[in-house]
């Protein structure tokens, strides 16, 4: 991995490198020239954030210099980009959005013309592409530019998508409230969920370019929870900013985290004979209540490095339908080359619908350990390890917690953060311990 591209394309604050409109430029021109004998010209898409248009605009003009058509689609959800490329036979699409972070946050992100996500080494040529000169040498001798063509059925060809993957497009006997986090979803759900429900309503859908995220969403689920139980509502569903994230609410407000959706749907498809090799695939950051589950389910579970695509390349390679991360980050292979909210969304729906359970029964599949993630603002990223009072505290922890609990401190992949995440035996005890390592991260490189 180069200095550009971090766990899920490159992101930042929008306006102070890299997420600038020259960076943004050489961004276009790398993908246009990388990709362009791979298909019909680059569909880019963003979510409502307000550095979006300008940011969007660089990478057009950059694309055009090097004489490659771009096919604007406008704001839609990440996982839509990846459909119209695919289905469109576009060489690649581009989706510019920071996901579930702050409006002044963004970043962009890249899909092969199959709709995958690109692998480290296809991002490190790019990344050489980027940084390096040859490219506006080549761009100063094309005279016949690229054009821009509006891509007006983006959003709707994502829906038919989504309906197309349902088993029965019928949602009526569930009471609903969905959280679009004033983001990329906004449209898309109102189009949905009024094809295939009349029991419904939407929340936080009118975006404002600032509104993104902001006390919404699959990160804050407090009005949500509030408008469940006032409604009386089955369940509540919120997304993240770009759509490809999914945090599910029970009847009582009650928060069913990634792993949890993980772990009914998996036990759903194991029942009905679909789960292919029986194996499911998350990450390092899993709980470890999910592992006892999977275990007890009898089910293979394979742990991938943190981000959807690392945990895409291990389905694949095991030959995996169903993986995804604890966030609400989830991949359903037979339907989807990403991970998409709304299409995790739909099968949730199906298991409560085909089983007559509740959310909160479901859920019980697993038991959630106590779980405390702080996060730490670091001026540089060494390896913990090779920090000598750092190894000491993670060590203490550990012997500390034995067999009932387990530590992981690591670095966001996408922020200047070190992540401390430790689970144990009681909420009291863990959160302790968590603490612990957090003081002495702070004074190392905080």
């Amino acid at each position: 991995m180069g200095s550009l591209f971090g766990t899920d394309g490159i992101r930042g604050k929008a306006n102070i490198y890299p997420i600038t409109p020259e960076i943004a430029v050489k961004v276009g021109r790398a993908v246009a020239v990388y990709f362009k004998e791979k298909g019909d010209g680059i569909v880019i898409g963003r979510d409502p954030r307000i550095s979006g248009e300008m940011l969007e605009s660089s990478i057009i003009a950059g694309i055009c210099s090097m004489g490659v058509n771009v096919y604007k689609a406008g704001v839609v959800p990440t996982p839509a980009i990846a459909v119209s490329a695919k289905k469109d036979k576009r060489c690649c699409g581009i989706v510019i959005s920071a996901s579930h972070n702050p409006y002044y946050d963004n970043g962009i992100k890249l899909f092969k013309g199959d709709g995958f996500k690109l692998s480290d080494e296809e991002e490190d040529e790019i990344e050489a592409l980027i940084l390096g000169d040859e490219l506006l040498k080549k761009a100063e001798i094309i005279s016949k530019t690229g054009i821009i063509v509006e891509e007006k059925k983006a959003t709707a060809d994502y829906v038919d998508f989504l309906i197309n993957s349902m088993e029965k497009p019928d949602f009526n006997s569930l009471k609903l409230v969905v959280d679009c986090s004033n983001g990329a979803t906004s449209e898309v759900a109102k189009l949905l969920f009024g094809k295939v429900s009349k029991n419904y309503e939407i929340i936080f859908a009118d975006p404002d370019g600032i509104n993104i995220n902001d006390g919404c969403g699959s990160q804050h689920t407090e009005h949500l929870k509030q408008k469940v139980i006032d409604n009386k509502a089955d369940l509540g569903l919120a997304f993240d900013g770009d759509g490809d994230r999914l945090i599910a609410l029970d009847h009582e407000g009650n928060e069913i985290s990634g792993d949890q959706i993980i772990a009914i749907c998996a036990n759903y498809m194991h029942d009905k004979g679909i789960l292919k090799n029986d194996t499911v695939v998350t990450t390092i950051m899993s709980n470890i209540g999910f592992v006892a589950a999977m275990r007890k389910l009898s089910l293979k579970h394979i742990m991938a490095d943190v981000g959807d695509r690392f945990v895409l390349k291990d389905m694949l390679k095991n030959d995996a339908v169903i993986g995804g991360e604890d966030s609400g980050h989830m991949i359903f292979l037979n339907d989807h080359t990403t991970g998409d909210g709304v299409l995790s969304a739909i099968k949730l729906l199906e298991v409560a619908i085909d089983t007559g359970k509740t959310l909160k029964e479901l859920a019980k599949v697993m038991k959630i350990y106590p779980q405390i993630l702080m996060n730490v603002e670091v001026t540089s990223k060494p390896d913990v390890f090779e920090i000598p009072e750092i190894a000491k505290i993670i060590k203490k922890v550990e012997i500390q917690l034995g067999d009932d609990g387990r530590v992981l401190v690591r670095y966001s992949g996408t922020q200047p953060l070190c992540r401390v995440m430790v689970e144990g035996p009681s909420e009291e005890i863990t959160k302790d311990c968590c603490s612990q390592i957090v003081s002495v991260v702070e004074k190392a490189i905080g």
